[in-house]
């Protein structure tokens, strides 16, 4: 199952939608498109999609004479001792539309202190979590989420994490020869979504996207059973457009 690269993948865009915020957070009494192009330099082409998902995600607004100013979304992140709950409760909602367009759980995975963490999940009947029948922190070979973040490490710190959590076979299709998992990892094009076809679970197919904020490695995945394989390009696709909203919540 070829996923094909998608070079506007829209986490490469997190820079220039923050020069967008910049701009609008300059004028507190709005600015017009053609005053945001001319300040960030961005084609209209380019800046048109922009706006009309930060408008989506409610990080900008735009009033009565056509002029965008800052939205709901970007004050509460920014509400001091309260940002962590809302920043939370932001991915959280992002996650549960994300959700319900792919038909599959989805997932929040970061790299933190040396192991690989789920930090939120949203599942539900018809969108099950996969059955994390070995820790994920022992399985970062063969499943998406940890294939996606090993793919953000070097080779030494490669090594380390697989150091500590020694490969093994989890099913018939899991990689257990280290060179060739590293060699198919720094195959991985960084704009198509990392697939898991059985090797972590058998019955369950698995994607991950990378989002990358800052120095922080983390990934956007999601997980069917296998009966549902025959979706897994379509929701990787999504999955990959709706990484977005995700990176911009974690750089702001």
């Amino acid at each position: 199952m070829a996923l094909k690269p998608e070079p506007t993948a829209p986490f490469h865009s997190v820079q220039y939608v923050l020069r967008v915020l910049e701009t609008v957070s300059k004028h507190a009494g709005g600015v017009l498109d053609l005053q945001i192009a001319r300040e960030t330099g961005l084609p209209t082409g380019h800046l048109t999609p922009l706006l009309a998902m930060l408008r989506r995600e409610g990080y900008v607004e735009q009033v009565t004479d056509g002029a965008y100013v800052i939205g709901d979304s970007l004050v509460l992140l920014g509400s001091g001792t309260t940002r962590e709950e809302a920043l939370e409760a932001k991915l959280q909602d992002t996650l549960r539309e994300l959700r319900d367009s792919v038909g599959a759980a989805v997932y929040i995975s970061r790299y933190i202190d040396g192991e690989v963490k789920i930090t939120q999940v949203a599942d539900g009947p018809d969108a099950p979590a996969v059955n994390e029948w070995v820790d994920f922190r022992s399985a970062a070979h063969a499943s998406a989420v940890g294939k996606c973040l090993l793919t953000q490490l070097d080779q030494n710190s490669r090594r380390d994490h697989l150091s500590r959590h020694k490969i093994a076979r989890l099913t018939s299709r899991t990689i257990t020869n280290e060179r060739v998992l590293f060699s198919k990892l720094d195959s991985q094009p960084a704009t198509v979504p990392i697939l898991d076809l059985q090797e972590y679970a058998v019955g369950t197919v698995c994607a991950a996207v990378p989002l990358t904020a800052g120095s922080a490695v983390g990934c956007l995945a999601l997980s069917m059973p296998i009966e549902h394989a025959h979706r897994l390009r379509s929701a990787a696709d999504t999955l990959n457009r709706g990484a977005a909203p995700m990176v911009l919540s974690l750089a702001i």
